[in-house]
């Protein structure tokens, strides 16, 4: 029997606007999303029994198995598609953990990938889209990785935004954050939301740069209170002479810096391991 594999690429939160609390404890959010070409790998053998092993340079950072988000994916699925045909998921990982990157999110849409090509469902069988709403809300904007606005608490999707690559280096510092904890300060701390994000540009590199600088990432200050390591990384970022911008992606830790030419990021990311070797520092082009 064939076995299959899908990339999960990394998500960055370009922007990231927090709205409020919903009824149902999640928040209201609206944020510009892209991906980039730092992937963990998904790899599926449906003649193997039902698990999951986690490989790779990153597997250290994971928690219990049990708790994956591949697997969390794939009961969702089988509740939803009678007979699924599920089998062995194997994981290399790339995408450091509590990043702020979607990289559970990613892993878990590629489990669902997988499945649909094992199991003959298209690509756009509702039953996906309802299985990755029900794994997490980062899971449906991964089943199909283009830059996109996200907005109700992650899972209200726009179309799909064609926009222009943006060389960039991500540095992540040694600390991991979790999702709630952020956002239990964001409401601690009582800020308001950040102006409405609109419509980005399409078509030019310099003005999009000018329309991300106006619209923040609101949890940054929240962030930086439960880990002033991010708002070093922020610092150290800026103060690069070619770093066009510099900002928190998600709910931290990781946070990027903008550059010019993919060469300048290189030469940036270089500059950075030079001095600061505690760090994960990886250059990257986002679209």
């Amino acid at each position: 029997m064939d076995s299959f594999t899908a990339r999960a690429p990394a998500k960055v939160n370009l922007t990231l606007r927090v709205a409020g609390r919903r009824g149902d404890g999640l928040h209201e959010i609206e944020s510009l999303v892209v991906f980039c070409d730092i992937t963990d790998e998904l790899s599926f053998d449906p003649s193997r029994p039902r698990g999951l092993e986690v490989l790779g340079p990153l597997r250290a950072e994971c928690g219990p198995v049990t708790d994956n988000l591949v697997l969390k994916a794939a009961g969702a699925l089988a509740a939803r598609v009678f007979d699924l045909k599920t089998g062995h998921f194997a994981l290399i990982k790339r995408i450091p953990v509590a990043a702020g990157l979607g990289g559970g999110s990613a892993d878990a849409a590629a489990a669902l990938q997988l499945l649909a090509q094992a199991n003959g469902l298209a690509p756009g069988d509702p039953r996906l889209q309802e299985a990755a709403r029900g794994t997490g809300s980062d899971v449906p904007v991964c089943l199909d990785p283009r830059p996109r606005i996200l907005s109700g608490a992650g899972e209200v999707l726009s179309d799909a935004i064609k926009l222009p690559p943006l060389a960039a280096v991500l540095v992540k510092p040694g600390v991991a954050l979790p999702t709630r904890e952020v956002f239990d300060a964001f409401d601690k701390m009582g800020a308001g939301p950040s102006s409405l994000l609109g419509s980005p540009p399409r078509d030019s590199r310099d003005e999009l740069l000018a329309f991300l600088r106006l619209r923040p990432n609101d949890l940054e200050a929240a962030a930086i209170s439960l880990q002033p390591a991010i708002g070093e990384v922020l610092s150290t970022l800026q103060d690069l002479p070619s770093c066009r911008l510099a900002r928190m992606s998600g709910s931290g830790a990781t946070c990027f810096g903008l550059f010019d030419t993919a060469e300048v990021a290189a030469s940036a990311a270089r500059q950075l391991r030079a001095t600061r070797s505690d760090w994960w520092i990886e250059e990257t082009t986002l679209s």
